[in-house]
């Protein structure tokens, strides 16, 4: 008999008994306004400290950003959570949750429930926490976090956070479309009970709400929370902090925060939630914690050291909460390369090792492990033997106390002979270890050193890593190796799937393990769930008359390969309404949002997608569920299109002031101005015409303007795309709309860059206003970090250069120079260093462009001196390749360092009538006919080959019959003065002579092409 359907009142009534049964505290909603159920004091500072805690409850969230008027299906200014909190971390959180689902009514067997990477961060409370979203078919349902800080201070013990989106679970139960529909109770729905108050609160926040008096409110309670604070009471100064956070969010939603505001008001909000938590810690401290401390747990009995007698495969495997999809491929080349270096530290002799990763279990087998290893001879080497014993043989201290110190009688010290020299040793015969103990202490170690990128907390006090590690499976053959990490000891069986009858399985043997896997539907290879994907991808949009952009969406595979453990194919379909929108904004809400394939044709999208569960589920359920989010999501979407499209640029570009870049540099209203006279500034000294002069002046006027809208604000990836199709609609000419799409490319390394004029000079100005102002005030990339993607921009810069010739007339020192005014005239100075080491920092991404795209680095060298010039030194670069297997090229080099090694950097003023010798009148005659030849300027390196075999001779017989320094000062500096006319010449090519030299002394030749 199938259940009735829960209202949303039975769904909060049956997660409230759920924990109820489970240990957890039930306490009611904060009587403020709060963001979400986070910043209910019950679990923002009850997280904090030893003390044990384990609660739930309903947080109505107060959101007036997200006020829609009760227009839109998904968004509502006031959302419905449940919050839970586990403290300390259980060990099975993912386990209890999603028994709480079957609780409420999910099917875990026929829904497709995944666990996807979604870190959570409040700077405003000095919060953090790592975890995922939950996805009930492609629908986030919940917010899953491992606390690891709150109110700046570190959390010791880690509470596990799990917030239910109450009104998206009830939707997907109830099959409806719109929070209005909901069933919240017996005969009412949830828009009769409370559409009204969203429409009204909506026109509150967005259109009513008192700017002035929100303003005076908001000073109110931030003077009142530090006056409590000063007091020592930590919660009437939360309270405020808590009514201080609401009145800026309002004033947010009105528009009214400008980006110096916003970042006084999060840095006032931290400090003040800092000193919350700080008081508050301390006042439970004070009462002694009166609910305990969190006691440490002991790890369960290790497995015994088993026997093994004869050669056999290991396997084993860390098993852990899902991983992000772009940790499973590091993780598992860190453990097949960890494993490999340390076993080759011991004696054991093995074969191939060889790992596997899925977002649940990270697998290393390894082929041929011996028994034990092999028995061996250690030498110690003492003092010389002359030293050891006296002319009488009698042992001296030496000999004695060495003997002492290894346990033996001075008699029975060995001798051994090291380079002539006779030394006094121990020599021992070593028994190897068994395999299973030097495997266990070895495996253990591999865990324990275990990290990511980034790396949380849970309830074992020595791991970390980028998720709990839950278990551990060692087999050498059917023997279970003991294997202990802190608190985690191994045992002998593994984790399938979740919905699976028996989610932990006894594993036989290491024998034919990845197809035990594959039994229990989990495919251990990348590469085979690559096929799989492949494979369904195809056939799949065959039945649909499509085809996949495996170019396109490679990114988007990559991703679903480590996203599950069993790839099943789900294809679905959406209203052909929606292909009215433009095409990049449903393909980004597919790939980006949901991880799901675009399905086309040569003619454009097809109104399909393809998306993959994880292992088996009713499929007809799933493609239902992923079908109800993406028109969800295209409904958003076409919402901000449609509001998009009534605001004039101009207003929407004003929005910019609201966006924040950097509090030095001020909001993205600063940002765009400076880029709009950086790009007018450029065209000026590029000698732009009428035509190109007005396009890219319109554009600059209206640059960054999309930023402002709201599609870009949903969607950030669209920029630049939304800016050509908003501009158009606009009336604005196709050149300025296509300029405004240009001005953001490269996104990528593999994107292509502008290819209007207007467009290249737009992304220009846009990365140096970017590169040289974080360089000004210190935000340039240290190590790894490199928080405002400036390497990309550089490559972005260089780029852009490379591809248009129009930039062959300037440099790109010129380039941040003009960029540097325009930062300095918005009143932050800009030091001569900080342009230096921005040009030295551009300079750099071009040589390691030019390495990485696999040229010689010693010719790369030689054209470093043009990196201010990129299009002209990759032309050199290709020159110098090209010619460095030829005999004038090597003459020239030659020549042209014999000249440099003699007279250094010298250039005198010499007098041209002391050169009297028939050779020194030739070579100046030759040299002053090739600099007639030449021209001035610069000049190419095939330019100086094919007008200076002339010179070259002459040049030769100089430096073989003349001495150049001659004793007679003036003669000698005629001389050098010559010789410096023909360094001026080479130098006029830009290369590095010296590294040009090294290149042809490696015996480097160009590459031949066959064919």
């Amino acid at each position: 008999m199938t259940e009735p359907m829960l209202s949303l009142q039975d769904v909060l009534l049956r997660l409230t008994a759920y924990w109820t049964e489970r240990g957890a505290m039930i306490v009611q909603p904060f009587n403020t306004e709060v963001g979400a159920g986070t910043a209910n004091p019950a679990t923002t500072l009850r997280v904090l400290g030893p003390e044990p805690w384990r609660v739930a409850y309903v947080e109505p969230s107060v959101r007036p950003d997200d006020s829609r008027y009760g227009q839109n299906p998904n968004r509502l200014q006031t959302h419905t959570q449940f919050q839970v909190i586990l403290k300390p971390d259980p060990g099975d959180p993912q386990e209890q949750y999603l028994a709480s689902l079957e609780a409420i009514g999910v099917d875990l067997a026929a829904h497709d429930i995944r666990f996807v990477e979604d870190n959570w961060a409040s700077p405003a409370l000095g919060a953090w926490g790592l975890g995922w979203e939950v996805w009930l078919d492609g629908l986030e349902i919940t917010q899953f976090t491992y606390f690891q800080q709150a109110g700046t201070l570190k959390l010791d013990p880690v509470s596990v956070e799990i917030t239910y989106g109450i009104e998206r679970i009830v939707m997907a139960l109830q099959g409806v479309s719109h929070f209005a529909d909901i069933d919240y109770a017996p005969g009412i729905t949830y828009g009769e009970a409370f559409g009204q108050s969203e429409y009204e609160m909506s026109r509150y926040y967005l259109d009513e709400a008192d700017i002035a008096a929100t303003q005076r409110l908001y000073d109110l309670h931030a003077g009142e929370a530090q006056k409590m604070l000063d007091a020592g009471l930590a919660m009437p100064a939360y309270y405020n902090v808590l009514k201080c956070s609401h009145a800026f969010n309002v004033l947010d939603a009105r528009g009214a925060v400008s980006t110096a505001e916003r970042a006084r008001a999060f840095a006032l909000m931290r400090n003040l939630s800092k000193g919350v938590a700080e008081l508050f810690v301390a006042r439970r401290s004070e009462l002694g914690f009166p609910l305990g401390t969190v006691a440490s747990q002991e790890p369960p009995a290790p497995l015994a050291m088993p026997a093994v007698d004869q050669q056999a495969r290991l396997l084993f495997e860390i098993g852990v909460e899902e991983l992000p999809a772009a940790e499973v491929t590091r993780a598992r080349d860190w453990l097949e390369a960890t494993v490999s270096e340390r076993l080759a530290s011991t004696k054991l002799s093995h074969g191939q090792v060889q790992a596997y990763a899925t977002p649940r279990r990270l697998v290393v087998l390894v082929e041929d492990v011996a028994p034990r290893e092999a028995d061996s001879v250690e030498t110690v080497r003492g003092p010389r033997a002359s030293a050891a014993f006296d002319a009488t043989g009698a042992p001296t201290r030496a000999a004695t106390g060495f003997a002492a110190k290894h346990g033996i009688e001075p008699a029975s010290l060995d001798r051994v002979e090291q380079d002539g020299i006779e030394y006094v040793a121990v020599v021992r015969n070593v028994e190897g270890r068994r395999a299973p103990e030097v495997l266990s202490s070895l495996l253990a170690q591999v865990v324990v050193d275990l990290r990511s990128e980034r790396n949380m907390r849970w309830s074992d006090p020595a791991l970390s890593y980028a998720r709990p590690v839950r278990w551990l499976l060692a087999l050498l053959g059917d023997a279970a190796i003991p294997v202990t990490a802190s608190q985690l000891t191994s045992g002998t069986t593994t984790r399938v799937q979740r919905v699976a009858a028996a989610p932990v399985v006894q594993v036989p043997s290491a024998d034919g393990y990845l197809d035990f896997l594959r039994e229990h539907d989990i495919v251990a290879d990348a590469q085979a769930r690559r096929s799989i994907i492949l494979d369904a991808a195809g056939e799949n949009a065959a039945k649909v008359s499509g085809r996949v952009d495996l170019e396109a969406d490679a990114s988007v595979v990559a991703e679903i390969v480590n996203l599950v453990e069993s790839p099943m194919p789900i294809l679905g379909t959406f209203d052909k309404r929606y292909l009215d929108l433009p095409p990049e904004i449903l393909t980004s809400v597919m790939r980006k949002h949901q991880r799901y394939l675009p399905l086309r044709t040569t003619d454009g999208l097809l109104p399909h997608f393809l998306t993959f569960a994880n292992g088996g589920c009713d499929v007809a359920t799933v493609t239902r569920g992923n079908e109800a989010v993406v028109r969800a999501r295209f409904e958003d979407a076409l919402f901000f299109w449609e509001a998009d499209q009534k605001v004039p640029l101009e207003t929407m570009k004003d929005g910019l002031a609201k966006l924040a870049f950097e509090e030095t540099l001020g909001s993205m209203a600063d940002r765009a101005g400076r880029i709009a006279v950086i790009a007018k500034a450029l065209g000026e000294r590029l000698g732009l015409d009428g035509a190109e002069r007005a396009t890219l002046h319109r554009a600059a006027d209206l640059a960054k303007f999309d930023l402002g809208s709201q599609m870009v604000i949903e969607m950030t990836s669209l920029a630049g795309t939304m800016a050509r199709y908003y501009a158009t609609n606009a009336g604005e000419r196709p050149a300025v709309a296509d300029a405004l799409a240009d001005m953001e490319r490269p996104r990528t390394s593999d994107d292509a860059v502008a290819t209007s004029t207007a467009g290249a000079i737009l992304a220009v100005a846009d990365r140096a206003d970017l590169l040289v102002g974080l360089f000004a005030v210190g935000a340039n990339p240290t190590g790894s970090s490199d928080p405002f993607a400036l390497r990309r921009a550089a490559l972005g810069l260089l780029a852009t250069i490379r591809e248009h010739s129009l930039f062959d007339a300037i440099t790109t020192g010129d380039i941040l120079r003009v960029a540097a005014t325009a930062i300095d005239a918005q009143g932050v100075a800009v030091s001569e260093s900080a342009l230096s080491a921005t040009e030295a920092f551009v300079q750099a991404r071009f040589e390691q462009s030019l390495l990485d795209a696999g040229n010689a680095p010693d010719a790369v060298a030689a054209v470093l001196p043009l990196a201010g010039e990129p299009r002209r030194a990759e032309a050199t670069l290709t020159d110098v390749e090209r010619l460095a297997g030829e005999d004038q090229f090597a003459s020239i080099v030659e020549a042209v360092q014999r000249v440099r090694r003699l007279i250094k950097d010298a250039d005198p003023d010499g007098n041209p009538a002391l050169l009297t010798a028939t050779v020194e009148q030739q070579l100046a005659t030759s040299v002053e006919k090739l600099q007639r030849a030449l021209d001035s300027g610069s000049i190419t390196l095939p330019q100086l080959i094919s007008a200076s075999s002339e010179t070259l001779n002459v040049l030769n017989t100089f430096l073989d019959e003349v001495l150049v320094m001659d004793e007679n000062r003036e003669v000698r500096d005629a001389r050098i003065a010559l010789l410096a006319s023909v360094t001026r010449i080479a130098n006029r090519t830009g290369i590095d002579w010296d590294a040009a030299s090294r290149l042809l002394a490696t015996g480097y030749k160009p590459a031949t092409v066959t064919g």
